[in-house]
């Protein structure tokens, strides 16, 4: 019966899922990031931090763990052994880890339950604390830790200290004659879900998890493999383009970005380039790997001159277990992702990379 129901449900309830979580609006998004991005500047530690960042900081980007209780409407327990590989590897390499919001699913689930059911992990993040390497920044998700007045409390039980917590973070970084910022933040500032609808909160705790639950289904497909941007990244974009020698990484849409592109879309547009170059090899590698990702019939997207400057970490949920994330090192920023060896062990994976001074405008 369960078999037949994910058939019948499963494409619905994902759509419905989708068309209640979010509602983006451009007007409301730009907004929210500029009011953010100007009180950190002019007021640092009320909502967010400055970083001086020099050559020898090293920082890794993980989002969306949305750690739960063990449930079948839990997406995170498939990611969790990638998720505990990664975190030692980076603690162990002097990496900064900015947790960058919904690591613990709230909507879903009791505090209690989240904390019971995720020891080991809380524990390993807790590793980055002692080396003052560790900056918390709070989502829709995890809201909680933004607005209750027992957050404090309970952050000291998981952690043993009460650490802070914020809504974004400025790294700022001195190359050459100019200066890159880094504006981080989970994503979801402007989306009327995150602003307070009781409607979608409710479908996603009454109606979605109890069903995800029983029909043991998780939406987070491998989303570098097979999507064109969301509209609500398509929006950050827009409002990052706007900037002058400011990139924008955010979370929230489970969708990773690099360069402001999505991996599908940065396979359409090697084509192009091999196709210009009558590459005849490398435009039989790249449609290989368009027809394992799109259906047959869709079209091309038409690309317009892209900001390099946008990013998204994607999450650690995806349902093969696999988590992405984005480091900042030696003078890089690369899109990773973790994933599962065939021996069946973590292994890191490097997708993308390009050089921090690219992100700057040429003047």
């Amino acid at each position: 019966m369960r078999k037949f129901l994910q058939r019948v449900l499963g494409d619905w309830v994902i759509r419905m899922s989708n068309k209640f979580g979010s509602r983006p609006d451009a007007e409301r998004i730009h907004e929210a990031l500029t009011k953010l991005f100007n009180t950190i500047e002019e007021e640092p530690g009320k909502r967010g931090l400055i970083f001086e960042v020099t050559s020898e900081n090293k920082y890794i980007i993980l989002s969306d763990q949305h750690k739960g209780a063990r449930n079948f409407a839990d997406d995170f327990s498939l990611s969790e052994p990638n998720y505990l590989a990664a975190l030692k590897y980076y603690n162990s390499g002097g990496f900064h880890y900015i947790n960058l919001g919904d690591s613990e699913e709230l909507w879903e689930n009791l505090l209690e339950s989240v904390i019971k059911h995720n020891k080991e992990t809380f524990e390993y993040e807790k590793l980055f604390i002692g080396g003052d390497a560790f900056t918390k920044i709070f989502g829709n998700h995890d809201l909680y830790w933004d607005n209750d007045p027992l957050a404090g409390f309970n952050l000291n039980r998981i952690y043993g200290t009460r650490i802070p917590i914020y809504e974004g973070l400025i790294l700022k970084i001195q190359l050459g004659n100019g200066t890159l910022r880094i504006f981080l933040t989970h994503g979801h500032q402007g989306d009327l879900q995150s602003d307070g609808n009781w409607f979608s909160k409710w479908f996603v705790s009454t109606v979605w998890a109890p069903l995800q639950s029983y029909l043991q289904i998780n939406p987070n497909t491998p989303a570098y493999d097979n999507q064109l941007k969301t509209v609500h990244n398509s929006l950050m974009y827009s409002w990052q383009a706007a900037q002058q020698n400011t990139a924008l990484i955010t979370g929230h849409t489970h969708q990773p970005v690099f360069a402001s592109l999505t991996h599908l879309e940065r396979i359409y547009l090697r084509l192009k380039v091999a196709t210009n170059n009558h590459d005849q090899p490398a435009i039989s590698l790249l449609n290989q790997e368009l027809k394992k990702r799109v259906k047959e019939g869709d079209k091309a997207p038409e690309f317009k001159a892209y900001s390099p400057g946008y990013f998204n970490s994607g999450c650690c949920c995806f349902s093969d277990g696999d988590i992405t994330g984005i480091e900042i090192e030696s003078g890089f920023i690369r899109l990773i992702k973790w994933s599962f060896h065939k021996n069946g062990f973590p292994e890191r994976f490097l997708l993308e990379e390009m050089k921090l001074e690219d992100l700057l405008e040429v003047t």
